[in-house]
Order: structure tokens, then C-alpha cells, then sequence
């Protein structure tokens, strides 16, 4: 047990918590002060396989289930993570830092959509279905029957950890599979919740399992090659997501990534600032620039160049860091003090290819209850080109590059100048110059005069660096199940 709290986090396999072993285990810090707050069980080999195991076991009860009676249950988990609203709040702003009032308006709110969202995807989603015609007045019907996947991995990451999670699970346990998770073991709390909320509910032993750990060599890589792995579900880094793929390879596993982002917005001049610098506030700084989905190159038309940056900059310096549950707060830490080291590295580099800054670019002092977290400041700068690595490689912290452009083509040019291809914002009040222009975008998802509003029965994911396949609606079914075509002649 740790001095701080005495907390242990412990592995969920075969529907129960698994005795922790101190020679297997890792402190979890708070990032927003640096301070130990629990103690986490690292699954080994053999716990892996038990889980995995268990998974297997499962899918039997729970693939004959009926769907209204899957969806039934996803509906009542939402239902418990309400009863407990407060207590999923409090496990993800221990893990991540982030403030009070985005970890209850964004991600447990989104966790309990994600659950009942897919509910009614699954409840409604039909099958097709072909009638052919063949010489001599015969006919055959064909018909698709989807069957679950199997056991599927699911690897989360720590930006939106629960909300992620949801993401993945709801549709996959909804189709009839079974899951193991291995959350980030920066952020095993609120995976750890759900086991038992699902549960409650009432989902079969072995359905749901969770184990902890790092990647190589730990829980990630046992649970990536293991043989009874019928599938991979992954978000996180396009390094991380690579490694994976080169792991399921050999078993041809099917695989669904989303990765990392370089995305960048598009700011016209007919564009309105006000509601312009509002949404870059968000899509720049949210969670503290650690959404895969955040702008890190804004592309300004020359002529309203001084004008966004000037408001852009007033926007961020409004920006208040402090402790989590503080009202007032707005941003919170980084994850870590080594993600911390990696934003600032870039930083560096930015300063080093000529970037003027704007705001930011530094280390805030927050008093001595926070001085030990994982805080940077908001930064925005002017003075780079798509040929810097500030500008090029994924930084994953509250950081944007402000560069000009004159014409349409140029900024189009210049915002598919990457090896990513996940989101862009058109910012513009001409909707055919909307359409157009967030239709010549490279990327899985382009928004205009917005950011981030999401219907869940849409397709989400990237292109290139950014990942392979989509999940959402439909997408998601197509992934978590394998059709079987029945043909029959009449």
C-alpha cells in the first residue's frame, strides 16, 4: 500500500479483483502535484493468459444472449455510472490532473452516452440482404448474419481515458464479444470502476476483464501476442501503433488504430472572430492540447493574420491553471513530468528554427501545492513553416503554430502537408468555401465552424500516420463482428 492513501488498483479477470502482489506493482502519481496517490497491480504473463482465458470462457453466454437483453444491460451500466457520477469524477481527475468541471461535462458525461448510444445502435442494426436472379427463372437469396469477433483487446489511452474505454467497449460487448483492457498505467482508475459497475449490472464472469501494466514486455505486449487475442482495438501514439501492428501481424489479427494528429485549422478572412477565436481557444487548449483531435497549425489569411493572433493570445492568457477542483480552473497539468520534458523539447526546437513567441513557452509557478505537477503553460507561436518539426511532429500538449496563407489553394496545400490525416477546422462564412475546402481536406474528419461536435453514429478515424479503420455507428459493428454470407437457393 502506498504511505498517501493506503489504495491498492487492482486486476479484474473473471469477474472478480485479483489479489495484488507488491513485487508486481507501480506507484500512480497525481499530475497536478506530483504526489503518490495509489498503488497499481502490473499484470504478468500468467495473468494475462487467465484473462484472456476467462474472456474465452465467456463468450459463449454472453454471444447467446439475446441483443435487447446486451443492450438492456450497457443501458443499465450507464444508469449505475450516474448513481456514481461523483466517485468516476473523483478516480479521473486523480489520474489525469484535469479540472473538475471538464472530467464531469466531457468525459463521464460522454462515457454514459458511449454506452447508450451504442445500445440503440445495436438494438436497431439490421442485416442485408440480396435476392438474385439466375437463367431459367431461378432465384437465390443472400443473406449476411454478423457474429462476434471473439475476444477482442482493447488499449486505451490517458488523455480521455474513460471516455475512450466506453468508446471501445460499449460496442464490442453490445455485438456479443468479450473484452480484456489494458488501460494506461498512467490512468487505471476509472477502468478499474467500470469492471465494477458492469458487474452490478450484470454482465457474465470473464465478459469484461481488465489488466494493468506498461507496453513491452509487461500486460500491453502479453496481451497483443497472446493467441486467444481475436482482435485489437488501440488508441494512442502512431510509434505505439505501429509496434502493435508488427505484434498481431504474424496471426493476422484484424486491427482498428486511431493515432496521433497533426491537425490543423483553416482561418478565412470572411471568417467571424469572435466565433472564430472561440473554437481555436478550444481546439487548441482543450485538456491541455492532449486530444488527438487538437489544432497545432492554424493557417490565417494574411490579411486577418494580426487580428486572430492578437486574439488568440488574449484568449489563452485568460486561460486559468490551478488545482483541479478549484471552479475557476480552465487547464489543467500534463499527464507526466516526462511528457512535460517531450513538450518542452519542442519548445526548444521551435525557439531554435526562428519561432517568435507569442505567449507562453515556459514552466508556471503555481504555489508549493502544485510546483511538483506536471504543468506548462499555453504557447503560441509565429515564425515557423511547415519545414520546422514543431510544425511537422506531434507534440500532444497546449501548443499551435500561427502561419499565414493568401490564397485557398495555398492553405489547402499547406494544411495536407503532413504525414497525419486525422481532423481539420474550416473557419469561414461562405458554406460553399466550407464544403469545398473541408472536402479537399486529407483527413478522417473535418469540421466547419466548429470543433469537436461529434454524433456517435458517425465514422470516426484518420488516414495515413493517423490510424486504420473507422469506429462509430455503423463502423463500429463492422469492426466488432464478422459477417457470415448464407446463400440459398429457391
Amino acid at each position: 500500500m502506498t504511505a498517501a492513501t493506503g489504495r491498492w488498483i487492482r486486476n479484474f479477470v473473471d469477474g472478480r479483483f485479483v489479489e495484488p502482489d507488491e513485487n508486481h506493482s507501480f506507484e500512480k502519481t497525481d499530475p497536478a502535484t506530483g504526489l503518490v496517490h495509489s498503488r497499481v497491480h502490473e499484470a504478468d504473463a500468467v495473468l494475462v493468459d487467465r484473462a484472456v482465458t476467462a474472456a474465452r470462457s465467456a463468450l459463449g453466454t454472453w454471444s447467446d444472449t439475446a441483443v435487447r437483453e446486451r443492450t438492456a444491460l450497457l443501458r443499465r451500466a450507464a444508469d449505475l455510472i450516474e448513481e456514481r457520477f461523483e466517485e468516476f469524477v473523483a478516480a479521473e481527475i486523480a489520474d489525469t490532473g484535469k479540472p473538475v468541471t471538464q472530467a464531469r461535462e466531457l468525459d463521464v458525461a460522454r462515457a454514459v452516452a458511449n454506452l447508450r448510444a451504442f445500445a440503440d445502435v445495436v438494438a436497431a442494426a439490421g442485416q442485408e440482404s440480396f435476392l438474385t436472379e439466375l437463367p431459367g427463372g431461378r432465384r437465390a437469396l443472400n443473406y449476411a448474419v454478423r457474429k462476434p469477433l471473439g475476444v477482442v483487446a482493447v488499449i486505451v489511452p490517458w488523455n480521455l481515458p474513460l471516455l475512450l474505454l466506453t468508446w471501445k467497449v460499449a460496442p464490442a460487448l453490445a455485438c456479443g464479444n468479450a473484452v480484456v483492457v489494458k488501460p494506461s498505467d498512467q490512468t487505471p482508475g476509472t477502468a478499474t470502476l467500470l469492471a465494477q459497475v458492469l458487474a452490478d449490472a450484470g454482465l457474465p464472469a470473464g465478459a469484461y476483464n481488465v489488466v494493468h501494466g506498461f507496453g513491452g514486455g509487461s500486460a500491453g505486449e502479453h496481451l497483443t501476442t497472446h493467441p486467444g487475442v481475436d482482435g485489437v482495438t488501440f488508441t494512442g501514439s502512431s510509434a505505439t501503433g505501429a509496434h502493435v501492428m508488427r505484434t498481431v501481424a504474424p496471426r493476422v489479427r484484424p486491427v482498428s488504430f486511431e493515432l496521433g494528429g497533426k491537425n490543423a485549422a483553416l482561418v478565412f478572412e470572411d471568417a467571424d472572430l469572435e466565433e472564430t477565436l472561440t473554437g481555436l481557444t478550444r481546439s487548441v487548449f482543450a485538456n491541455t492540447g492532449q486530444v488527438c483531435l487538437c489544432t497545432e497549425r492554424v493557417y490565417v489569411q494574411r490579411s486577418v493574420f494580426a487580428d486572430v493572433a492578437d486574439g488568440l493570445v488574449e484568449r489563452a492568457r485568460a486561460l486559468r491553471l490551478g488545482r483541479p477542483l478549484a471552479r475557476a480552473t480552465t487547464t489543467g497539468p500534463l499527464i507526466s513530468q516526462a511528457h512535460r520534458e517531450k513538450v518542452r523539447g519542442y519548445f526548444e526546437l521551435a525557439e531554435q528554427a526562428g519561432a517568435k513567441v507569442l505567449t507562453g513557452g515556459g514552466i508556471p509557478q503555481l504555489g508549493a501545492e502544485l510546483d511538483g505537477g506536471s504543468w506548462i503553460e499555453p504557447t503560441l507561436w509565429t515564425g515557423l513553416t511547415n519545414a520546422d518539426r514543431a510544425v511537422r511532429e506531434e507534440i500532444f500538449g497546449p501548443v499551435a503554430a500561427l502561419i499565414p496563407f493568401d490564397t485557398e489553394d495555398e492553405a489547402i496545400a499547406l494544411a495536407n502537408d503532413t504525414d497525419y490525416g486525422l481532423a481539420s477546422c474550416v473557419w469561414t462564412s461562405d458554406l460553399r468555401r466550407g464544403h469545398r475546402v473541408a472536402q479537399a481536406m486529407n483527413v478522417g474528419m473535418a469540421w466547419v465552424n466548429t470543433w469537436f461536435l461529434r454524433d456517435l453514429r458517425s465514422p470516426f478515424g484518420g488516414v495515413g500516420l493517423s490510424g486504420i479503420g473507422r469506429e462509430g455507428g455503423a463502423s463500429s459493428l463492422h469492426f466488432y463482428t464478422e459477417p457470415t454470407n448464407v446463400c440459398v437457393s429457391l
